[in-house]
């Protein structure tokens, strides 16, 4: 006897042997058992999901010997007819070979005729999509009104195509992708009845490269089967489909996260030794990225089918819940960039880099602050940038010069000195504005300093009153680091302590200058340096000039401090 391929072997003969699509089963079910089947369905979804084992299914119940059924009983003949692919009055029709209206009208010429041994003639119209628009137009007046022993079951894998009309005629039902698990368990049930040896791990890769098509996943275990001679094992079907192994993904993640790039670029060395696909890597690695997400919101959503569970926990609590998303964000922009990198490797070391350089908690370089002895001899150009006065057309006309805009009193910080400042006992934070560049934080952890103040300083507890624009920060773990970076800029332990920046807590201060922020500060001498570059611009003579001779106007929000003045 010829071997028959596991796709055909296995092929769902009864309701109760499908895998999935339970919402179609479920309408189609009922429909049988209350005896009211619709004249026309539309089978939709994707290549190997059961579209025409569904349809012919329905026309076994149709016209089972035992009566119109939900659970044919698979022995009469005209069960054994339908499973044989001889059942005459069910005709399976190829629209992608009979894509002509002649075709589709010599079809039609035989509706009218009552079944030959069934109860019901069955059309079942596969890759309808494929019919031309005159044989459609030939299909639609029969579609609508057929006679009462005729059913029609279209199946189509881009129902986009059909018209209207023709949707409106019908039934449809879209049949959703199989899941890696509803796969694996099918594969698991057929290697037990067939009596084939096989490990998990390879049934949830075959089940993952299936991509959700029963079909293909079938014809890949065929493989898989024949490629182990009679098993399946994980490191053959790793061979087969090309799947290099991903356990080095984790430690190359945690290399990352504990700044080690040159410890992760090793690893992705010994990977490229096994010519692996980069961009299938980096899918894998978004998928231990999602898992670990998964775990860190919900710790009880562990699925066996992921993996070690113990390596994923582990990685869990690495990472922190911001750097798994970030690293998912880096590594879905970088899966959509690879194309374009020189070559795969290069495109995803560089990936990895960027996950390491933007990181968060990564120790930036701090950039040595000019001494003052150095500034003082700088010359900056105090002409500012502006854009191109607007010139009128007309003859020249002499009016009013623009009067200058008074010089306010400057709220420049001092300069800041190369060397760190030593902290005083019991005043080390009376210059919180000298204090928060010498911590060293990025990120949140440096917007929490940069808006808060300080209240008081006791010598063992700092508090500090924040705005309320990062009150929210409070308790978070951003205050965290800020007081690990407090503590190692003081030499000491301190006790952080946090409050929201009210009425009460600026007033319980000697002076209002005590409770500005270092934001506060900043914005205050930017908006002096805006006001310095407007007078500047007013007064300047070339510019008075044109507004004399060309009725020239200062077109407002264009006048910008030079990049000298804003160093």
């Amino acid at each position: 006897m010829s071997y028959q391929v596991l796709a055909r072997r296995w092929r769902p003969k009864t309701f109760a042997e499908m895998v999935g699509q339970a919402h179609i089963v479920q309408a189609l079910h009922n429909a049988l058992r209350n005896q009211q089947v619709h004249h026309a369905y539309l089978f939709t979804g994707t290549r190997g999901v059961g579209k025409t084992t569904l349809a012919r299914i329905l026309a076994k119940a149709l016209n089972c010997e035992t009566g119109m059924t939900a659970e044919p009983c698979g022995t009469c003949a005209v069960c054994t007819a339908v499973d044989a692919g001889r059942f005459i009055d069910l005709i399976e029709v190829d629209a992608a070979s009979k894509t002509g209206v002649d075709d589709t009208r010599e079809l039609l010429d035989n509706v009218p005729y009552a079944p030959t041994q069934g109860r019901y003639k069955v059309y079942l119209i596969d890759e309808v999509h494929m019919f031309s628009k005159h044989s459609f137009n030939a299909l639609l007046k029969t579609l609508e009104e057929p006679p009462s022993h005729v059913k029609f079951l279209l199946a189509t894998t881009d129902p986009q195509k059909l018209p209207v009309t023709v949707l409106s005629r019908c039934l449809q039902f879209s049949l959703k992708p199989l899941t890696i698990e509803q796969i694996a368990t099918q594969f698991a049930h057929i290697a037990q009845t067939d009596q084939i040896k096989t490990e998990t791990a390879a049934l949830q890769l075959l089940a993952r490269a299936a991509d959700g098509s029963m079909r293909d996943g079938l014809s890949l275990f065929d493989q898989a089967i024949a490629f182990g001679a009679g098993e399946v094992r994980e490191a053959d079907v790793r061979a087969m489909l090309g799947i290099v192994k991903t356990d080095l993904i984790p430690g190359i993640l945690t290399d990352i996260q504990h700044s080690n790039p040159a410890a992760a670029l090793d690893k992705v060395q010994q990977i490229a030794e096994q010519t692996p696909d980069f961009g299938g890597l980096l899918n894998e690695m978004m998928m231990i990225l999602h898992r670990v997400s998964l775990l860190q919101a919900i710790p009880t959503s562990w699925q066996a089918s992921w993996g070690d569970e113990t390596v994923l926990h582990g990685l869990a609590e690495t990472l922190s819940p911001e750097d798994s998303q970030l690293y998912y964000q880096i590594a879905m922009t970088g899966l959509r960039d690879l194309p374009l990198a020189p070559n795969p490797q290069s495109g995803f070391e560089m990936i990895l880099l960027r996950m390491h350089a933007f990181r968060p908690d990564s120790a930036m370089p701090s950039v040595a602050q000019p001494s003052t002895q150095a500034m003082s001899t700088q010359q900056p150009i105090n002409r500012p940038s502006v854009a191109a006065p607007a010139v009128s057309a007309g003859p020249p006309k002499k009016t009013q010069p623009v009067s200058p805009v008074p010089a306010a009193r400057s709220t420049l910080p001092p300069a800041q000195s190369n060397t760190p400042a030593k902290p005083a006992t019991g005043g080390g934070f009376d210059d919180w504005h000298q204090v928060v560049p010498k911590l060293r934080v990025v990120g949140m952890t440096e917007q929490l300093a940069k808006h808060a103040a300080v209240h008081s300083w006791d010598g063992t507890t700092l508090t500090l009153a924040v705005q309320t624009e990062v009150a929210s920060m409070i308790g978070s773990r951003s205050a965290t680091k800020l007081e690990q970076a407090i503590q190692g800029y003081q030499g000491t332990a301190v006790k952080l302590r946090l409050i929201k920046m009210t009425a009460e807590a600026a007033d319980a201060t000697e002076t209002t200058e005590a409770m500005e922020t270092p934001a506060e500060r900043t914005a205050q001498a930017q908006a002096q340096r805006q006001q310095q570059a407007e007078h500047s611009i007013a007064q300047d003579p070339m510019v008075q000039a044109m507004q004399q001779q060309f009725d020239a106007k200062i077109v407002a929000g264009t006048v910008k401090p030079s990049k000298a003045i804003d160093r």
